[in-house]
């Protein structure tokens, strides 16, 4: 028997959809990575508002050509400042632990932002989280601990920076479920990028500003090259195919992050890092295992007790 149009047209799009997030988060992987190289020459603060600065003037333009912009007014809310206070404080922690250590080691530590969001939500927004999902929760912040190792000669106080970087991410997150839906997303990503690289300049005072040779330069503008292109590949994703299918995908950033790590900086991260890495990606995947599981089974309440809608 042959498949379907239909089943054909969802595998294809899945695999689009898949092929998106791997775009995605290879483009998130190769802006990290100019900024950690970039951080061999200037000091944090720079890297901050330069990359941002470039990333604004992309976003803005794409917005105002978009005509994202004009309810501008209505973004000016206590939730956005809540956002935007996020997304500053993640950026800040993270560019100053990324110069600092191990790159896969960073980004396998951020990887736990998912399952912060998670547990997050459950405390401050209500929202029903089974006990597999909390398990699976602490596993992954038990996977944060192998990697940073506390209490032993390996430890090194920059991974906390980016467990506080993690910490900011999902007061982000938060944040964005509660902006009104009707607000575009080019605009939120605008009022992100600008106030991130405004940020920047509050660094100045403590830190040495050089002016960046023009390779330095080129790598920042190409990282916020690649910061745009990921925002819309993963927005592309997310469209495009099942959540189940395509989400899961997202952890393919440890992988590009160990080969990137090991290419450019030639580092190679020991046995226990790789197992702090697997049981991270472990627990993220089954967390989205879950949450699919969760939504499948949505519908069939529906159906079975259609008076309490």
């Amino acid at each position: 028997m042959g498949l379907s149009l239909t089943t054909l047209a969802s595998a294809s799009d899945n695999l689009r959809g898949v092929l998106a997030m791997l775009a995605a988060v290879a483009s998130f992987v190769a802006s990290d990575t100019m900024v950690k190289y970039a951080g061999q020459e200037l000091p944090v603060g720079e890297l901050i508002f330069l990359r941002a600065l470039f990333a604004s003037f992309i976003t803005l333009s794409v917005a105002h050509i978009a005509g994202a912009l004009k309810p501008l007014r209505q973004a000016l809310t206590p939730v956005m400042a809540m956002r935007t206070l996020g997304e500053i404080g993640a950026t800040m922690l993270y560019f100053a632990a990324l110069v600092r250590m191990p790159f896969a080691d960073a980004n396998a530590i951020g990887q736990f932002a998912p399952l912060a969001v998670t547990a997050g939500a459950a405390i401050f927004l209500s929202e029903p989280v089974g006990w597999r999902r909390w398990l699976a929760a602490s596993v992954g912040l038990a996977g944060v601990i192998i990697i940073i190792r506390p209490g032993t000669s390996a430890f090194h106080w920059v991974g906390l920076l980016v467990v506080g970087s993690v910490m900011c991410v999902a007061m982000r997150d938060l944040a964005t479920r509660r902006i009104d839906r009707s607000l575009p997303t080019l605009l939120i990503t605008a009022v992100s990028t600008v106030s991130v690289s405004i940020s920047g300049l509050f660094l100045l005072p403590f830190e040495n500003w050089l002016i960046p040779r023009a390779g330095t330069t080129l790598l920042l503008a190409g990282a916020a090259v690649c910061i745009f292109s990921g925002y819309f590949f993963i927005i592309k994703s997310m469209r495009r195919g099942e959540i189940g299918v395509v989400a899961p995908f997202r952890y393919s950033a440890s992988l590009f992050a160990v080969v990137s790590g090991y290419l450019v900086f030639g580092e190679v991260p020991d046995t226990i890092t790789m197992l702090g890495i697997t049981i991270i990606v472990a627990a993220g995947i089954y967390t989205l295992h879950r949450e699919r599981m969760r939504l499948n089974k949505a519908p069939a309440k529906v159906s079975l007790c259609p008076k309490r809608q």
